[in-house]
C-alpha cells in the first residue's frame, strides 16, 4: 500500500515530530493539526505506549486548528481506519458523523491517546522577570505577524491574495494586534450604537487607523445565523451570539478582497480577562479557589472555543490568525502570579502594562464587554425571537428560534423587521 502523504496544518511536518518525540506541549508556533504519515518512534525511555506504525492524526494542545474524524472511526472495535482519507477532515461538513479530534492528542488505528498537556508551571516569583518575559513573547509573536503581512498591491490599490485585515473593538487585545500591522485596515461589526462599534472608533481614532464599521440589521443577523450553525454545528444561543459578528467581521474583510483576518483571540483566557476570575472563591461559574487556578480553567475551554471560532471565519472566506496564542505567549502567560493576571478591580494585568508603550493609554486601559453583548447581537437574537412568537416565559426561547431559524421552517415573525 502507497503511504499517505503528511497533510498538516499549521506546523511542519519536522515540527510535530520533534514535539510528538519530546512530548513538548508547546514546541512553538500557532499550533497544528492533520495527517503526519511517519510519526516518530515512542521507544525513549519514560514512554510507556508501544511504538506507533503507520500514519497518525495529531492536534495540538489547545486546539488552534479544527480537525474531525468519523465517530464510527473512533471506536476501537470498529474496523474503519481513522487516519482514512475518507475519516477525517479540517471541515467537518465533509463527514457524515463529524467527531473532533481531543486537543492534545494523537488518533491511530490502535486508538486515541493524549500526548500533550498543558505545563504546569510555577508563577514566576520575580514581577519585572515575568512582565519581561510576556514582553519578549508577545514583541517575538507580533514581529512575526508584521512579517507575515502583506501591504496593498501599488499598483491597482487592491489587496494581494492572501491580504491580512485586523477584526478591531477597541480593547488592548485587539489594539496590540492592529499596531503591529499599521498598514492593515480594521473591521469591526455591530448593531447602530453598540459598545463595540463605539469603542473600535475612538480607538481607531486614538490610533489613526482606518476602520471599516459592518452595521449589523436584522436581515444579517438571520442569515448569519444560519451560515455560523451550518459551518459550526452549533445552534445553542451562546456559540452563534458569539460567533455571528466574527462571521460577519469577516465576511466584509473577505468581500473587500483580504484573505486573512488577525484576532486577538486568547488573550482574555491566557491572562486573566474574565470577571470569574477575580475572585473564584466566591465565584460559583469557577471550581477553582485562586486565581491562576481560575485562569487555567478558562485556558482548557480553548479548544471549544478557537473549533467554533475558526469555522466560522473559515465560512466567512478569511483565514484567522492568532498571534496571541503563539506558544510562546502561552508559555510566558501561564507563568505569571496571581497579581499580574488580577490585581484589584484590574484584569489582564501584565498585557495591560505591555500594550502601555505599543498603544494610547484609552486602548490600553479599555474595558471590554463580551463580544455577544458588546455588539448587541445577543439582544436582538432575543428580540427577533420574542417577535416570532418565542416569549422569554419559555424555556429556551432564543433557542427554540434559533432552531426554527436554521430548519426548512420558517419562524411565523421571521419576516418582521
Amino acid at each position: 500500500m502507497t503511504p499517505q502523504p503528511t497533510e498538516l496544518r499549521g506546523a511542519s511536518a519536522d515540527r510535530v515530530r520533534v514535539a510528538l518525540r519530546d512530548g513538548d506541549p508547546l514546541p512553538g508556533g500557532l499550533g497544528f493539526a492533520g495527517l503526519l504519515a511517519d510519526p516518530p518512534d515512542r521507544d525513549s525511555p519514560g514512554h510507556d505506549p508501544p511504538s506507533r506504525e503507520g500514519p497518525v492524526l495529531v492536534r495540538d494542545v489547545l486546539g488552534r486548528q479544527p480537525l474531525f474524524v468519523e465517530r464510527e472511526a473512533l471506536d476501537p472495535e470498529s474496523p474503519s481506519d481513522p487516519t482514512a482519507p475518507d475519516a477525517w477532515s479540517f471541515d467537518r461538513g465533509a463527514l457524515d458523523d463529524p467527531e473532533p479530534v481531543p486537543a492534545g492528542s494523537v488518533v491511530s488505528a490502535s486508538g486515541t491517546e493524549r500526548v500533550w498537556r498543558l505545563p504546569d508551571t510555577e508563577p514566576t516569583t520575580d514581577r519585572e522577570v515575568a512582565l519581561s518575559a510576556v514582553d519578549d513573547a508577545v514583541s517575538a509573536a507580533l514581529d512575526d505577524l508584521a512579517a507575515t503581512s502583506r501591504p496593498v498591491d501599488a499598483v491597482d490599490d487592491e489587496p494581494s491574495d492572501g491580504g491580512l485585515a485586523v477584526a478591531f473593538s477597541g480593547g488592548v487585545d485587539s489594539g496590540l494586534v492592529a499596531a503591529a500591522v499599521p498598514e492593515a485596515p480594521c473591521y469591526v461589526a455591530g448593531f447602530e450604537g453598540s459598545h463595540d462599534v463605539a469603542a473600535a472608533r475612538d480607538a481607531a481614532s486614538a490610533m489613526e487607523r482606518d476602520l471599516r464599521v459592518v452595521e449589523i440589521t436584522h436581515e444579517d443577523l438571520r442569515r448569519a445565523v444560519r451560515a455560523v450553525a451550518a459551518a459550526t454545528g452549533r445552534r445553542n444561543p451562546m456559540d452563534v451570539a458569539i460567533a455571528v459578528p466574527l462571521y460577519l467581521t469577516a465576511e466584509a474583510a473577505a468581500a473587500d478582497g483580504f484573505g486573512r483576518l488577525a484576532i486577538g483571540q486568547g488573550a482574555d483566557e491566557l491572562f486573566g480577562g474574565y470577571s470569574k476570575v477575580v475572585d473564584p472563591a466566591e465565584d460559583p461559574r469557577v471550581d477553582a479557589d485562586t486565581v491562576r487556578g481560575a485562569r487555567t480553567e478558562t485556558v482548557r475551554t480553548l479548544p471549544d472555543q478557537l473549533e467554533r471560532d475558526v469555522l466560522a471565519l473559515r465560512a466567512a472566506g478569511v483565514e484567522p490568525v492568532t498571534p496571541l496564542l503563539d506558544d510562546r505567549v502561552v508559555a510566558a502567560a501561564l507563568a505569571l502570579p496571581d497579581d499580574l493576571l488580577v490585581d484589584g478591580d484590574e484584569r489582564k494585568v501584565a498585557l495591560r502594562r505591555v500594550a502601555a508603550g505599543r498603544v494610547p493609554e484609552s486602548v490600553h486601559a479599555a474595558d471590554k464587554k463580551a463580544v455577544q453583548y458588546g455588539t448587541y447581537v445577543s439582544r436582538e437574537l432575543d428580540r427577533l425571537a420574542r417577535r416570532a412568537g418565542y416569549k422569554r416565559r419559555m424555556d429556551d426561547h432564543v433557542g427554540k428560534y434559533v432552531e426554527a431559524l436554521c430548519s426548512d421552517e420558517k419562524p411565523a415573525g421571521e419576516g418582521r423587521s
